[in-house]
This record gives C-alpha cells, sequence and structure tokens, in this order.
C-alpha cells in the first residue's frame, strides 16, 4: 500500500482541475466574452493558430490554401475538448498521487506514471482494476473523476450541435448574397441589383429596408454567436470567395454608402444596420486578437470613387459628392474598416473590394457539367453554346 501524502502534487493538481473548469464553463456554458488578460481558450489558439498559418501560408494555391484553413476550425474544436480532457486527467493523476492510499496487482511499486494511466482509465470509465484505490480519500476522489468524465462526455456532445447550428445560421444569409451582390459581393454589386429590381424609382425604399433590417438581424447574431462561440471566427464558408467577414464588409460599405447621401433614399434603416455591423466587427476583431495595422492600404482611392459614382449614376442611383459628403463618407469608413482589415488579416480572409473591375460570374451559375449539358443540347437544335454569363443577363 501507498500512504505518503504530497502536498505540492494536491495543490498543483488542484490549481490545473480549476483553471481547466473555469476554462471550460466560459467557454461552452458562460454567454458573454471574459476580459481578462489570461484565459486558457485564448492562449490554446494563439498556441495552435499561429503555426497553422505559417503553414498556409506556403501553399500558393488561393484555393487550396483556403481548404487548408477550413481544416482548422473544425479540427481546433476536438484539439480543444483533447486539451481540457488532458488537463483534468493529469490533474486528477496529481491528486491522487499527492493523497496516496492506492494498490497494484502484483505488489508493484505504485508511480506517478501509473498513477496517470489509473486517472486516465478512471475519466474514461474503462474500469480494469490494476491499481486499485485504498484509502477513503482515494476512493472518493476516483469517483468524483469518473462522474467528471461522464459529464465532459455530455458537454461535447452538447457543444458540438449548438456550435454548428450557429454556423448554419450564419451560412445561410451568406450564401444568399450570391445571386444579391455577386461573388464575391461587392457594395455597388447589391446597390445595382437592388436597383434592377424597381420599376418606379432607382430603389423601392421598402426592398432596400427589407434587406437592410435582415442584415441588421444578422449582424446582431453574428456578434452574439462570435462571442459566446469564439472558435466560429475560424470556421470557413462552402465556397472560397465568400466569407462572414467578406459579408459584414459589404453591408457596412454600402450603409456608409446610403449615410454619406443617395438621393430619393431615406438613411434610418440603414443607421441602425450600420450600427449593429459596426459594433460587430469591432467586439470581433479584440476576439480573435486581432492588431491595428496603421500602414493598411486604402481600400477607396478617388479613381475608385469616380468610377464607384458613375456605375450607381447608370442605374439611376445619385451619390453625393460635395466635400462635406467625401468627408462623412471617410469618417463612416475609419469606423470600421480598420477591425476588419486587422481581422482580414489575422484570419487569412481575403476582403471585397468596392466593386469589381470586370464583370465576374457569380457561383451560382458555375457548374462542372455545364458546357457538356449545353453542348449536347444545343447541337440539337444547331445553336452555338451560351456563356453562362448571358444565363444571368437573361434571368
Amino acid at each position: 500500500m501507498n500512504f505518503h501524502m504530497s502536498i505540492p502534487a494536491i495543490v498543483f493538481g488542484l490549481v490545473i482541475i480549476g483553471v481547466v473548469l473555469l476554462d471550460a464553463f466560459e467557454t461552452v456554458v458562460l454567454p458573454r466574452r471574459v476580459t481578462r488578460q489570461f484565459k486558457l481558450t485564448a492562449w490554446f489558439y494563439r498556441r495552435t493558430w499561429i503555426p497553422w498559418r505559417k503553414i498556409a501560408g506556403h501553399i500558393k494555391t488561393p484555393s487550396r490554401q483556403q481548404s487548408f484553413l477550413g481544416y482548422y476550425g473544425p479540427l481546433s474544436l476536438i484539439m480543444l475538448m483533447a486539451f481540457w480532457a488532458v488537463g483534468l486527467i493529469f490533474g486528477f493523476a496529481l491528486l491522487q498521487y499527492g493523497i496516496g492510499g492506492h494498490e497494484q496487482l502484483g505488489s508493484e511499486p505504485v508511480t506517478f506514471p501509473r498513477i496517470l494511466y489509473h486517472s486516465g482509465e478512471t475519466f474514461f470509465t474503462l474500469g480494469y482494476g490494476d491499481i486499485v484505490p485504498t484509502s477513503a480519500g482515494a476512493r472518493a476522489l476516483s469517483v468524483f473523476e469518473a462522474g467528471m468524465g461522464f459529464a465532459f462526455l455530455g458537454v461535447v456532445i452538447g457543444y458540438l450541435p449548438v456550435v454548428y447550428g450557429a454556423f448554419s445560421r450564419r451560412e445561410i444569409q451568406i450564401s444568399m448574397l450570391d445571386a444579391r451582390a455577386g461573388s464575391p459581393p461587392t457594395a455597388s454589386e447589391l446597390l445595382v441589383r437592388l436597383a434592377g429590381r424597381s420599376e418606379e424609382t432607382a430603389i423601392d425604399q421598402l426592398v432596400l429596408d427589407e434587406v437592410l433590417r435582415d442584415w441588421e438581424r444578422w449582424a446582431g447574431e453574428l456578434l452574439e454567436s462570435g462571442l459566446s462561440y469564439p472558435v466560429l471566427s475560424f470556421f470557413r464558408s462552402q465556397h472560397s470567395n465568400q466569407s462572414w467577414l467578406g459579408a459584414l464588409m459589404i453591408m457596412l460599405d454600402v450603409t456608409s454608402l446610403v449615410l454619406t447621401g443617395i438621393e430619393e433614399i431615406h438613411p434610418g434603416q440603414a443607421r441602425l444596420t450600420f450600427a449593429m455591423a459596426r459594433h460587430a466587427a469591432v467586439d470581433l476583431a479584440q476576439v480573435v486578437n486581432a492588431r491595428y495595422d496603421p500602414n493598411a492600404a486604402d481600400r477607396m482611392t478617388e479613381e475608385n470613387f469616380q468610377s464607384l459614382r458613375e456605375t450607381l449614376a447608370g442605374v439611376g442611383l445619385k451619390l453625393k459628392s460635395t466635400e462635406d459628403a467625401r468627408l462623412k463618407l471617410a469618417k463612416l469608413r475609419s469606423m470600421y474598416e480598420p477591425y476588419i482589415h486587422s481581422t482580414a488579416v489575422n484570419l487569412m480572409v481575403a476582403l471585397p473590394p468596392w466593386q469589381h473591375p470586370s464583370k465576374t460570374r457569380d457561383n451560382w451559375q458555375a457548374g462542372p457539367w455545364d458546357r457538356m449539358i449545353q453542348a449536347k443540347g444545343l447541337a440539337v437544335l444547331g445553336q452555338k453554346p451560351v456563356h453562362p454569363q448571358a444565363v444571368e443577363d437573361h434571368f
């Protein structure tokens, strides 16, 4: 038998178990961001994301790079659960070793590695019985650790569906941007396509307000889910030219243009959407530990601004270009662009421009069989194949 007691091992074990349990509670149960300087989960993501990002930087093909980055979010979730489990097993092993009172079959000496093994089989409720607790304290601790193992399994089973449910709700709205604002989406394309649906005025105010209201709610849900489940920031969209950060950016771009001043468009709902989206941009930048970059490139040069005005004017949207209007747009942009840019650099996400320099094909227009189907179908009619872009123009 082994009844020796080690106070340092007991203290160290209690500290490890307490830190892990507190971190798991704050990450899984507590529905708000923790602002203290050190947090175990934040430390874990910094230590795993940085090397993952460096490896991705060596992948030259953009699609493969995004695919590789897409593995990190789900994989990190599994690694975090394993990290917690290892921490609890090690902490309980220190407690078991510290209080003593164990016996091994064959009367072999009970060393710390064997106690660590005993802690692991107790945590996962294997119960081989080759190492037996003999003191009252050791037995009670084994029962408590086994119960903790069941609770941990319940947390894992309950946590994953909640995270993926939040991810699914986020991505549905992003996918809808494909036909509304192009691929990747841009502010100018969204306004141009909305203008194309109105027969009486440049843009139907009710339609615009409905779209912006939906995105106000989306930004609110993005903020709530991003703070409650920080790992969602690392989850990538289905297409490499789509992202939650890009969608947030174009909604801020659109509302900034409306707030700057577009004739016959009331900015009431745009003001509310801008406030909610900007709130999400600022808070989520802190979640991913983004750092301000004073050398970030300007997204809107004078040439870009004039081109944007001409594009909008082509569909009857007259954007104000007075000095006051330009100053207002610059101020609005300064309220969100630095945060989103820094977050994008941290997450290796490509941000959309204000408008595409040339016409691009939407994701819904692309398909692996398109050319073969067109060639087969139109050959029967004696016609030439139609470029997929023409389908959208007809649509």
